[in-house]
C-alpha cells in the first residue's frame, strides 16, 4: 500500500477552533485504531497540519477526511500527496512493501 502525506491548510486562524480541537483528535484516533493513520501533528508555523496515511487508494482517505471536523466546519482544507516508501525504518515493515 502507497503512503500517503495529508497536508491540512487551515482557512482562519487556529486560536478560533474552539472545542473542535477535541473533535478532531478524537476522530482523528478512529484513523490510527482503524490503521489508517500512522503519524499526524501540526505545522510548527500552525498554520495547518500534517498526516502520514497508509491506504490501498485515495478514496479511503478522501472518505475519512469528508467526516473529519475540521473540514466539516470549514476550519481545513486537504490535500493528499500519494509516495512509494522504497528505503523506511525497520519499524515500518509491516506498513510498506518492498518493489
Amino acid at each position: 500500500m502507497p503512503f500517503y502525506v495529508i497536508d491540512s491548510i487551515f482557512t482562519q486562524p487556529f486560536d478560533t477552533f474552539g472545542d473542535t480541537v477535541a473533535a478532531h483528535r478524537a476522530y482523528l484516533q478512529q484513523g490510527y485504531d482503524s490503521g489508517l493513520l500512522l503519524c499526524s501533528g501540526p505545522k510548527a508555523d500552525r498554520q495547518g497540519g500534517i498526516l502520514i496515511a497508509n491506504a490501498s487508494d485515495p478514496d479511503e482517505i478522501t472518505r475519512f477526511l469528508a467526516y473529519e471536523p475540521y473540514q466539516q466546519q470549514g476550519l481545513a482544507h486537504y490535500r493528499l500527496t500519494p509516495f512509494d516508501a522504497l528505503k523506511q525504518h525497520p519499524c515500518l515493515a509491516g506498513f510498506t512493501h518492498q518493489p
